[in-house]
């Protein structure tokens, strides 16, 4: 299917009367898999509209007052989504970026009070597939995913070192203060 998004992309480039969300949607159209996955991303993420605002949620805001259930459900579906992506010719930086979206979405999403607003606000789904989107039409989002990972591995490193270190002076002080003798 990426020949298909492909020719929308020297569509764009050649300067062609063409839209950008018009070209997604006509490759989306075409593709049934790629069309599954727009309708489930506004179920998901954008499916009601609160009366007299432009806001916008869906499922994953609602499930997401659901403790426990909620969390999981809307992460499972999100993990669905980004395989069919994948199937569809995503590159490893797009995935990198759609991984990440998911995961900061279910990890914020899980923390009590915070969590049920931030899923109604943080949509990964829509940006996940306005990544896509991005890949096949623009072109953008080349590439290795290593650009992101890397940088992440060392926030992870950071914040497991800082971790330590933080327990270790907290048992330090213990013992010094005579706690445990």
């Amino acid at each position: 299917m990426s020949f298909l998004f492909a020719s929308y992309l020297v569509h764009v480039k050649n300067g062609s009367a063409f839209a950008f969300n018009t070209c997604m949607d006509k490759a989306i159209k075409q593709n049934a898999s790629m069309q599954r996955v727009a309708q489930l991303t506004r179920l998901m993420d954008k499916q009601f509209v609160i009366p007299g605002t432009n806001l916008r949620f869906g499922l994953d805001g609602i499930l997401g007052l659901i403790p426990g259930f909620g969390d999981v459900s809307g992460f499972a579906v999100s993990c669905y989504l980004i395989a069919v992506m994948a199937k569809n010719g995503a590159s490893s930086y797009v995935m990198a970026r759609m991984v990440l979206n998911v995961l900061i979405d279910t990890i914020i999403g899980s923390i009590p009070f915070i969590g049920d607003i931030f899923d109604f606000a943080f949509k990964s789904n829509s940006r996940n597939l306005r990544l896509m989107q991005e890949h096949f039409v623009e072109g953008r989002h080349r590439g290795s995913a290593w650009k992101l990972i890397i940088p992440i591995i060392i926030i992870l490193l950071l914040i497991m070192i800082g971790g330590i270190w933080l327990a270790w002076t907290l048992v330090s002080r213990l013992f010094n203060a005579g706690i445990f003798e």
